[in-house]
């Protein structure tokens, strides 16, 4: 009887170049292919990503299986997780970049009907109001009550790399990457009016319950992926999940959050 061969897999262990779709990203995708190419640059295990914070976050979660390491060039706005292209210098910075490794959180949400789902998010978990009545909220660490009632637009459990995108728009604190905290930030409290959160540390369960699922519906979002009409949104660091990014010198990951620290607002 003949043997059947089956075509190979690609490899996952060669470099890959992942460009979002518009204009800019395909412009900087394709001179990146011409200095590769010129230069001759192998590099296993790397994937160049080529896009905006949000493309980045998307590219991570589908590659989190694989043991890969991630240099972001920036074609969006901000680009926080991102780096800057330079098309004489790609090279020798993909040669000299840093690596930071960082863990995401844990999300596992019991909706109305009692049906679980997962999902994992690098910058933040927030749970929001669906309608217009304000939520009413309870918030543990574990068996400990962080706020027994919370009466507000929503609330954000934090990661640090995450702290200086929503959770500094709600006046949230910025924590140093290797601070080994959370941040728990109330969006638009109205009672207790003054809360101003609370910052706890990353080994820490965290359970947030909707008090009135029926007057009071909530949805949480995982980064960008929402799941409607909460009862109970349990919240971990899970540290077996690690993502390997790559940073230029003189702008690493660690400098890109001391300058936000830093920064005074200008109007």
């Amino acid at each position: 009887m003949p043997v059947r061969v089956w075509p190979r897999a690609p490899s996952m262990s060669k470099l890959q170049i992942i460009s979002d779709k518009n204009k800019k990203s395909l412009k900087i995708r394709d001179q990146l292919l011409k200095q590769i190419k010129l230069y001759n640059f192998k590099k296993e295990n790397l994937i160049i990503v080529v896009g905006g914070d949000g493309f980045m976050l998307q590219t991570l979660k589908k590659y989190k299986n694989f043991k890969k390491q991630f240099y972001g060039i920036n074609s969006g706005n901000y680009g926080f997780l991102m780096n800057k292209f330079s098309s004489k210098n790609i090279i020798k910075n993909l040669t000299r970049a840093n690596l930071v490794s960082i863990s995401p959180l844990e999300m596992v949400v019991k909706n109305r009907h009692n049906q679980i789902k997962k999902s994992i998010a690098i910058n933040e978990v927030s749970v929001l109001r669906q309608s217009r009545q304000a939520a009413s909220l309870s918030i543990k660490k574990g068996s400990q009550i962080i706020i027994k009632k919370l009466v507000s637009d929503g609330v954000l459990v934090s990661t640090p790399a995450g702290s200086t995108a929503y959770n500094l728009s709600v006046h949230g604190p910025i924590l140093s990457l290797h601070s080994k905290k959370l941040s728990i930030s109330p969006i638009s409290p109205f009672r207790p009016r003054r809360w101003k959160g609370r910052i706890i540390n990353d080994n820490s369960n965290i359970v947030i319950t909707n008090l009135n699922p029926l007057k009071r519906p909530i949805s949480s979002v995982a980064d960008n992926l929402e799941v409607r009409n909460a009862k109970s949104i349990r919240i971990k660091t899970n540290k077996k999940i690690k993502f390997h990014l790559l940073y230029d010198k003189s702008r690493s990951l660690q400098k890109k959050i001391k300058i936000e620290q830093l920064r005074k607002e200008t109007f």
